[in-house]
């Protein structure tokens, strides 16, 4: 069919081009992305496709609840010594707590003589930093959680 020929050319300017009333073809184009009637004629979709997509699932538990914890290994405590660590009495204090750090474990290998403080620490932090020479300072006194 040629375009000047067309319905939509041919009734070009007269509001309902030649649907009737003014609603009656308003159906067509429908955007298919979109997610209506599914309470309504949409339903045995959802039953079919789509069982779960009503009501809550799971728990969240509230913000205040919830505790960050940020932890750091011994083995990384050497290079925050030089950084930022303060020497008193021949040995070099860090303080984690400052700097962050809400607890110390135990993994990898530590040989200067250092004072840490620290609010939580494992039992095997503790051990090799006192085998080193150094001292561990917890304010919670919570060592081995």
């Amino acid at each position: 069919m040629p375009h000047r020929l067309r319905k939509i050319r041919k009734k070009r300017g007269s509001r309902t081009c030649g649907y009737g009333r003014v609603g009656q073809h308003r159906k067509s184009g429908s955007k298919g992305y979109r997610k209506a009637g599914r309470h309504k004629h949409g339903w045995t979709y959802v039953i079919k496709y789509e069982p779960d997509y009503f009501g809550k699932k799971g728990f969240t538990s509230p913000k205040s609840l919830r505790q960050e914890v940020k932890v750091i290994n011994i083995g990384e405590l050497e290079e925050i010594a030089e950084k930022y660590g303060k020497t008193e009495n021949g040995k070099i204090l860090i303080d984690l707590e400052g700097l962050g750090y809400t607890k110390l474990l135990g993994s990898g290998r530590i040989t200067k003589p250092l004072i840490v403080k620290v609010p939580s620490c494992s039992k095997s932090a503790a051990e090799k930093i006192e085998e080193a020479g150094g001292k561990v300072l917890v304010e919670s006194e919570q060592v081995g959680e």
